[in-house]
């Protein structure tokens, strides 16, 4: 557990501590996209699966409310709902069909998807209306060699049967791109796919200031072999590194410099 995000908290009266635990981190990562600039008004979302100590065999989720921006998340006001999207702590608040259609379809498709991330960053977004999408051209996509899927554009999000149809599109693969909408990643753990969404949207952002100098043609292209490399040297996707948790801490630290108001 981050250490950032235990002063202070008082665990509400009947919460399973494991849900307190995730909510604190969940809001803590809300607040730091915020921080870095990763908001859509009050729309795109982050999910998080909560572990089976606190939902048993039914798989529950805490995803943030609709109508509140990023920056008014907290740990209280989290909305836990079920793979359907129901209700299930009696949250007044409501919760958007449009953020959990693609979201339940992952984390119920995907072994391991226990935390799922969709951004409509400019770079992320330009860099999915490329007929090429991101190319291999920059130190940050070297580092996602085969690790990136492509799912083409069907409009808004909110028809359930497009959930198989984006299961098919990804794979196995944790960094996504979907076309002519935005990035999403998943992951086993909230680090671990901050980490991947962060790698694909820098990858995207270089590559967008590096085609402004002279388009595609203009960009020297990464080997495959050096990309496979640096792929599997790069040690913040993996478990045994951390996969992401000191990076993630440190971005914590920031959001407490300024406001800890999502523990509340």
């Amino acid at each position: 557990m981050n250490t950032a995000l235990q002063p202070d908290t008082v665990l509400p009266a009947g919460m399973h501590p494991d849900e307190w635990a995730a909510r604190l981190e969940l809001a803590a990562c809300y607040r730091v996209f915020a921080m870095l600039g990763w908001t859509e008004m009050i729309y795109n979302h982050i999910t998080l699966r909560l572990p089976d100590s606190v939902s048993g065999v039914e798989k529950a989720f805490l995803i943030n409310p609709f109508g509140l921006h990023y920056s008014e998340v907290t740990a209280s006001n989290l909305v836990k709902i079920n793979l359907k999207g129901e209700v299930l702590d009696g949250s007044p608040h409501p919760v958007n069909p449009a953020g959990f259609t693609v979201h339940a379809a992952i984390h119920d498709g995907i072994e391991g998807a226990h935390c799922v991330m969709h951004t409509h960053t400019t770079a992320g977004v330009a860099v999915a209306c490329l007929k090429d999408g991101l190319q291999q051209t920059n130190f940050y996509s070297a580092q996602l060699h085969d690790m990136v899927a492509y799912h083409d554009f069907e409009g808004i999000t909110i028809h359930a049967d497009e959930g198989p149809r984006v299961l098919q599109s990804i794979g196995n693969k944790p960094a996504v791109i979907l076309r002519n909408h935005g990035l999403l990643a998943w992951g086993a753990t909230l680090p671990q796919t901050f980490a991947i969404l962060w790698t694909l949207n820098r990858a995207c952002e270089i590559q967008l200031a590096t085609f402004s100098m002279g388009g595609a043609q203009a960009a020297i292209p990464v080997p495959e072999a050096i990309a496979e490399k640096c792929t599997r040297d790069a040690l913040q996707f993996n478990p045994n590194h951390g996969a992401g948790r000191d990076v993630f801490d440190a971005l914590v630290r920031q959001v407490n410099r300024i406001d800890t108001s999502y523990r509340d």
